[in-house]
């Protein structure tokens, strides 16, 4: 069984940090030493991201874990991340996770095939490289029972997304006590309940059309009609937190409460992938159970 990396309780998941013509390395490097500064123990860079762009977040921080979340084994060769990664946690000891998944068969196309063979094989390349990746330091996306177990007898655990606390509890019982468990939860910090709604789907309609989720919601009890016009609002409110500070704290105890480890928190708004909200992150540290602050 693989030893937990360090991520503490409480993560931010974001695909905006990163280096755009509009957003400049300092506004970035700001950002992500600010995460660290709030008390958040980890911060999950999403948007099938290289491991380099994770580099440029350890450079700009001291303490705080990063992890890719998650990157695509169609878009990286084995060989290449495994010696990435050795260069970036001999910069950084300890402080990188490697994120992988299999992404979807949208955004990978004719390479999207045998997709758990793809990733067992792809494991073995880090295994076996000249210096190999530790199953202690990186994680997997898994939402199927055996991808779930996987993650648990060749990573350190699992990164499930859009997932809800009654997947979140079946997923401890396939993982058992020892490994990780770090799934999403998306949240809209906005007591307008319509415009909160809105924001959510607005959002939510795009993983809407890839199969991967849907067939995982399916499995959980939802129905097809649940996935209509940006998601039901039994979906909306089973995989987002909507509301204040302390209504989104109380969310995220459920999925503690239903054997999370670790919880990386993706603050939706409305420009989700460009946007950084950096008002809403310190809202949220004020109230989340942050163990640095």
């Amino acid at each position: 069984m693989a030893t937990h990396p360090a991520l503490g309780k409480i993560g931010i998941w974001t695909a905006a940090l990163r280096v755009t013509e509009s957003r400049s390395a300092r506004e970035v490097s700001e950002a992500a030493a600010e995460l660290e500064t709030l008390g958040y123990d980890a911060l999950w860079f999403g948007g099938s991201p290289s491991a380099d762009q994770a580099a440029t977040l350890l450079q700009a921080t001291d303490r705080i874990t990063v992890a890719t979340g998650i990157l695509s084994i169609w878009d990286h060769e084995a060989a290449h991340v495994a010696d990435r990664y050795a260069a970036i946690d001999a910069a950084h000891p300890g402080r990188f996770v490697l994120g992988l998944g299999v992404s979807h068969s949208a955004l990978a196309g004719e390479r999207y095939k045998r997709p758990y063979s793809a990733m067992r094989e792809y494991l073995t390349a880090l295994d076996t490289a000249p210096i190999p990746v530790p199953a202690s330091r990186r994680v997997l996306a898994a939402l199927g029972p055996k991808m779930l177990e996987l993650s648990r007898d060749r990573a350190a655990g699992a990164h499930p997304y859009l997932v809800t606390p009654e997947f979140t509890a079946e997923a401890r019982e396939i993982l058992g006590d020892g490994a990780l468990l770090a799934p999403d939860l998306k949240v809209v910090l906005d007591t307008d309940p319509d415009r909160a709604r809105t924001t959510a789907r607005n959002y939510l309609s795009m993983y809407l059309k890839l199969p991967n989720y849907t067939n995982n919601l399916l499995r959980l009890g939802f129905e097809e009609q649940d996935f209509a016009d940006g998601g039901s609002e039994r979906l909306l409110t089973s995989v987002f937190a909507l509301g204040d500070a302390e209504a989104i704290r109380r969310r995220v105890d459920t999925y503690l409460e239903a054997g999370a480890d670790h919880l990386a928190v993706q603050v939706v708004t409305e420009d989700p992938f460009n946007a950084l909200p950096r008002e809403e992150w310190r809202a949220l540290a004020d109230a989340l159970p942050l163990a640095s602050r």
